[in-house]
């Protein structure tokens, strides 16, 4: 930690930031010091959290076939998992590295750990200072959450279809098919399809299209909301990582020239896509607790977002430019 300028204590909450970056980002208040504490929360949402499980296993299963050749006793998919944990790990301690010589910039922290003699907790001042944290954290980071989820709910539902512009059925479609194609126009119609629309053509030189942007507008709500908004976006209703009409469309997925939507490239851009993107408001939430202010839960989201799209770009022009991955 010491060699990247992160405090030792900063291990444990990257660690738990595997699992999920709120609760991470709440353990960094065991490092004394404040640079250090921001910098350390300012880097956890990097690692690849299990709220990106669900977007991984979905692209690997399209863009790898179950069928292809393994490597020694791994298959391609577990693989390429394997790559973009090593990976957001990688590049998690290369941007505190940056940070700690930029903008926190600081000497680099020394580890002091006094081991106390262990003695068996009261359980009365466990649940009661359990209590006062559960009710700090409803009562700050929890009405932000509230607030930016009725903002994204409002974009996915509003406004809502003229009587005029529902989609007509056969008499051979079935109720659950009906109401499928009913919440996809619904939401191609919404404020979030029509920003989604609107963002194909920024998208686009990353492989994505406005669906694919709708997905990732959705995602901010959780990461793994990715997956269920696609579900919906091709008229599949609530959908997870396993549903094979999901992966199904994915891959027959094109663009109005045919070409396929989901090539392996895309996939693999979108992949690069989901390990720097910062899309998820209740971290967003509980940094802006932690530090104190809006600076530094929006430098987190803007540095992030950059790093993303041009991580994903550069992979996804390089790879086309070569050839790779087209098909």
């Amino acid at each position: 930690m010491r060699g990247v300028g992160l405090h030792g204590k900063a291990f444990i909450p990257m660690l738990g930031g595997l699992a999920c970056a709120v609760p991470a980002v709440m353990a960094t208040r065991t490092i004394e010091s404040r640079r250090d504490r921001l910098l350390t929360m300012l880097v956890i949402p990097v690692m690849s959290c299990s709220a990106r499980l669900p977007v991984y296993v979905l692209i690997t299963a399209v863009v790898f076939a179950p069928s292809e050749d393994r490597l020694g006793f791994l298959s391609m998919g577990a693989l390429a998992l394997f790559f973009l944990y090593a990976f957001s790990t990688v590049a998690t301690l290369l941007i505190a590295t940056v940070l700690r010589r930029t903008i926190l910039k600081g000497p680099k922290p020394k580890l002091l750990l006094e081991l106390p003699p262990y003695r068996k907790p009261a359980i009365m001042n466990l649940l009661r200072n359990a209590w006062d944290n559960v009710r700090a954290f409803l009562g700050e980071a929890g009405t932000i959450i509230l607030a930016m989820t009725v903002v994204m709910w409002a974009l996915l539902s509003y406004p809502k279809l003229d009587a005029a512009d529902y989609p007509t059925f056969s008499k051979d479609t079935s109720a659950e098919h009906q109401r499928a194609l009913v919440a996809q126009a619904e939401l191609e119609h919404s404020f979030a399809g029509r920003i989604g629309k609107g963002l194909e053509p920024i998208m686009k030189p990353l492989g994505f299209d406005w669906r694919i942007s709708v997905g990732i507008l959705g995602a901010f709500v959780a990461r793994e909301v990715f997956v269920s908004t696609l579900g919906t976006v091709f008229g599949l209703g609530q959908s997870d990582e396993n549903s094979k009409p999901l992966r199904a469309s994915l891959k027959r997925a094109t663009w109005p020239d045919g070409r396929p939507l989901f090539p392996p490239l895309a996939g693999f851009s979108l992949m690069i896509f989901f390990v720097f993107a910062c899309q998820c408001m209740s971290t967003i939430a509980v940094v802006k607790r932690e530090s104190g202010s809006w600076k530094w839960p929006m430098f987190m989201f803007a540095y992030m977002t950059v790093l993303a799209y041009s991580a994903s770009f550069a992979v996804y022009q390089l790879g086309k430019a070569l050839g790779v991955g087209l098909s």
